[in-house]
């Protein structure tokens, strides 16, 4: 049954509503009330990515985020007694532009700097000894890091969510919030189809439907929805479970093992904001062709799924984090741009520190405030995928 008040109201259940939750009950934040619309948490965005986690990024923010939520990612098991499947394959990018080299040489060292020892530039030689099975026409270099690799979305959002629970946090699924209202400049009620809760504290986790959040309370949160799409193959026998996850820059085009084949996507650069999980064809045969080209053994394997989702996307390609400046005590955590996932661990952890203490205390993210953009201020992320 809904609560008809809570000391704090997340809205959006998935991997970073989950975490949240997780992290403000940890620290005793009192009632805390988790809304998600859908029949069960994941059912968004957190459950139809594919699944990749990476500390090769161009802003110290991001990688900082990486360190600390790779971390937790990898050592899950030990933590909460439920392997995250980590499976540290690498994250291999194929450079064929100059300009992309010099940038990935300078990202590299900036990462480095930062305590990821574990990425290296490689020469043409190197990538061809890493991956023989690949048509390396056009490629002038790459990275790699060997901690990059891959992890489970679903298993993350639920063990957080269950953690949550366990520490007295309300979770209310097929619940659809439809207003929130404000009390002397503040926020004081949620709206919802099943009743109203009265709390002083929103966090919008609503990931791609985040500005629609926003809009009923009259902010301009920045984000939209743009679909991304990919597929698996049926089993590739050539190619090892632990052959790196491959990246052509300049394309986006990517593969990497996933059970029972290969998972194989491509950004697709003239996509236009929209809701759609509907799968685009013939993007879907452009991705293909694309994927044929560098890789030929994928002309004779069979597409056993094609799945879309959303990715949340801000101007910069970075997460808004905080508290509004204009509404006292709505709170924005969205905006990832296709890497919320990997950074749910740290990204719960912050915003309970914003929540709490007012202020980021594990990684700096004051800079990814939502007034940024209003006052001309973006922090651009370049290594997109």
């Amino acid at each position: 049954m809904l609560p008809t008040t809570a000391d704090v109201v997340i809205i959006g259940g998935g991997c970073m509503g989950a975490s949240i939750a997780y992290h403000l009950a940890q620290r005793q934040a009192g009632k805390i009330v988790l809304l998600e619309r859908e029949k069960f948490l994941a059912m968004g965005s957190t459950g139809r990515n594919a699944g990749g986690v990476r500390y090769q990024f161009s802003t110290p923010v991001n990688i900082q985020l990486s360190l600390y939520s790779l971390d937790i990612i990898a050592r899950f098991e030990e933590l909460f007694g439920v392997s995250a499947s980590y499976h540290p394959i690498g994250y291999l990018f194929l450079l064929s532009e100059p300009e992309h080299v010099e940038h990935f040489k300078q990202n590299i060292a900036l990462q480095q700097s930062l305590g990821v020892k574990w990425v290296r530039f490689l020469n043409i030689a190197d990538i061809a000894q890493l991956i023989p099975l690949v048509n390396l026409e056009g490629i002038i270099g790459g990275s790699i890091c060997t901690r990059d690799g891959t992890a489970d979305p679903y298993t993350v959002t639920q063990t957080y969510a269950t953690e949550a629970k366990r520490r007295g946090v309300q979770i209310e699924t097929e619940t659809n919030v439809v207003g929130i209202e404000t009390h002397g400049g503040r926020v004081s009620n949620v709206i919802t189809g099943k009743g109203k809760v009265e709390t002083r504290v929103v966090v919008n986790c609503a990931g791609p439907w985040a500005s629609k959040i926003g809009a009923m309370v009259g902010l301009d949160i920045p984000i939209v929805p743009l679909r991304r799409q990919f597929f698996n193959t049926d089993e590739i026998p050539e190619i090892s479970r632990d052959h790196p996850f491959v990246i052509e820059f300049s394309t986006s085009l990517y593969f990497h093992p996933d059970t029972p084949g290969l998972l194989v996507g491509m950004s697709n650069h003239h996509e236009k904001p929209s809701e759609s999980y509907a799968i685009d064809e013939e993007f879907h045969w452009e991705t293909l062709e694309r994927a044929i080209y560098r890789l030929p053994l994928l002309e004779n394997a069979r597409v056993v799924r094609q799945l879309a989702g959303l990715y949340e996307v801000t101007p910069d390609a970075h997460p808004i984090f905080g508290q509004s400046c204009d509404i006292p005590g709505f709170y924005i955590c969205a905006g990832f741009s296709g890497h919320g996932f990997q950074h749910s661990p740290g990204a719960g952890k912050v915003m309970s520190e914003i929540i709490l203490d007012g202020a980021p205390k594990t990684v700096d993210v004051s800079m990814l405030d939502l007034e940024r953009f209003r006052d001309g201020r973006p922090v651009v992320e370049q290594n997109v995928v």
